[in-house]
């Protein structure tokens, strides 16, 4: 304990002097973790902080959080380290590395839960503006209004359709960064509804109108059935606590008898 006491105290004075850089050790270790990135990490990062996030800092942060945590352990168990410790030193730097991340896919299940209820109602709004504009016209209107985790999506949807872009594809990774119910089936919808003739319009809006009020119908049964859940959770907690609460009483009494 005496030496690890010295060890922090001696780091602590170089790094004070500028004797040693975390910053610069950082930076210089972080490049031979980058094979540990996630896949879907720098979209994670978007969704959750916006497109102007800096995604090598916070990995940088997350590279020196695991470090630092494994030291840490290895100065804790100095004195009787062993092979065994030293996999429990990097299993505590690798879930605190990996700890970030898995806040973020949990944030963005939630938003994904909340966009599932959202998707159909800003269908709806388009539907009324696609029956005045094309479908990328209506699109771009569209943004003003739509709720704003879609947003950042439509830009990017948008964008790639005034590139030139004609094809499908625009479409489909709009519904592929928004995977929830229904989403591939509704820009599919979408991109034909581009597509047709102004003869063919009316038919097709009419397929795309029928399919988003199915879509509402889900939402509301859906928002319905989790005030149920909700309501059920909460009778059984109050069951719960009164239940608790009554034999605890019971309990007392009956150890006050005993007394007497």
């Amino acid at each position: 304990m005496e030496f690890i006491i010295i060890a922090v105290i001696l780091i602590g004075i170089l790094v004070v002097n500028n004797k040693v850089s975390i910053r610069r050790f950082v930076k210089e270790t972080e490049p031979y973790f980058r094979f540990m990135m996630e896949d879907d990490y720098a979209f994670l990062l978007k969704v959750r902080y916006g497109n102007e996030v800096d995604v090598d800092e916070l990995y940088g942060i997350r590279v020196r959080n695991g470090i630092f945590a494994t030291i840490a352990m290895s100065f804790i168990f100095l004195d009787r380290l062993n092979f065994l410790f030293a996999i429990v030193c990097l299993i505590v730097g690798y879930i605190v590395f990996k700890q970030p991340y898995t806040k973020l896919q949990n944030f963005y299940k939630r938003n994904l839960y909340h966009i599932n209820l959202m998707l159909p109602y800003y269908l709806k709004g388009l539907e009324i503006l696609i029956q005045h504009y094309t479908v990328p016209v209506a699109l771009a209107k569209s943004i003003d209004t739509a709720p704003e985790i879609f947003r950042s999506g439509l830009e990017r949807l948008i964008a790639k359709i005034e590139e030139g872009d004609s094809s499908v594809e625009p479409y489909m990774e709009f519904a592929k960064e928004y995977p929830v119910r229904d989403s591939m089936r509704m820009m599919r919808l979408l991109y034909r509804l581009g597509l047709g003739s102004q003869e063919n319009k009316q038919k097709q809006l009419m397929m795309f109108s029928r399919t988003v009020s199915t879509l509402q119908n889900k939402s509301r049964e859906q928002k319905y059935k989790d005030r149920l859940e909700t309501m059920e959770k909460m009778t059984m907690a109050m069951l719960f606590c009164t239940g608790g609460g009554i034999m605890l009483i019971l309990l007392l009494a009956i150890m006050m008898m005993v007394d007497l």
